[in-house]
């Protein structure tokens, strides 16, 4: 809750004060309060939150998988080891999520760059690691596409040169950046298929531009939290060793 909703809430519960003691508000105040260092802690607010507290920084450092390497976004040009892996986990948890209630197969995977807000540092991998790779609350959603809407998300990262994660989809363009080819899971494009793309619900609203969501075929919301994806994915396997690979690459 920020400053402006506490202001308004307050405002609220003084106005009914009012009215039940059969009083009239003539006068309303507000003013911004600024929390920072200044103000003192509370003793009892503080020992009664300590319990919990010392729970949650148990639980967010408990080891769940190994990294073999530091992994960063900024390590490759059109993918990158982290960003494959989120996007290869995403497919992995995702998929028999959406096959067992659709009795359909996701096609692909798209994320964006912009959503890593971390590094995965080598060595131990805990839930701390999650929430500082994806901070925000940010849900999986499976939206069914036509032919002509996949075009126009392969249009968007060849035009976008960044290495946004995909899964399943596999790009190579030439040094003026014209496809050369574009397969998911290793078949050529069908006119007549409708594909199903997991993706997270503030990229299915347009965030990043990717506009191509829209109109579609149908959405699947997975009530599946991006975050709870790699927290799964890590306590599924012991040791992670991403690389960057040829799911979209420039030939020169």
């Amino acid at each position: 809750m920020n400053y402006k909703q506490i202001i308004l809430s307050l405002l609220v519960l003084t106005a009914i004060s009012c009215k039940e003691q059969n009083k009239y508000l003539y006068r309303i105040e507000g003013r911004q309060i600024s929390i920072n260092d200044s103000l003192q802690s509370n003793t009892e607010i503080e020992a009664f939150i300590k319990p919990f507290r010392e729970h949650i920084e148990k639980d967010l450092d408990s080891v769940l998988a190994f990294a073999v390497d530091t992994y960063s976004k900024s390590d490759g040009y059109l993918n990158t080891a982290i960003g494959n892996f989120m996007a290869d986990a995403v497919y992995e948890q995702a998929n028999p999520v959406f096959k067992s209630r659709t009795g359909k197969d996701i096609d692909l995977v798209i994320l964006n760059h912009g959503g890593i807000r971390s590094i995965i540092s080598k060595g131990n991998i805990t839930s701390r690691t999650a929430f500082q790779l994806m901070p925000f609350e940010n849900s999986l959603v499976v939206v069914a596409l036509k032919r002509s809407q996949i075009d126009s998300l392969i249009n968007f990262l060849v035009q976008n040169k960044t290495a946004h994660p995909i899964s399943k989809l596999k790009l190579s363009v030439d040094e003026n950046f014209n496809i050369v080819s574009a397969t998911i899971k290793g078949n050529i494009l069908d006119t007549n298929k409708t594909y199903y793309v997991a993706t997270n619900d503030y990229l299915f609203n347009g965030g990043n531009n990717m506009t191509f969501f829209k109109p579609n075929e149908g959405l699947y919301n997975l009530d599946y939290k991006i975050r709870n994806v790699l927290i799964d994915y890590f306590k599924k396997v012991d040791t992670i060793n991403p690389v960057i690979d040829d799911r979209f690459i420039q030939i020169k």
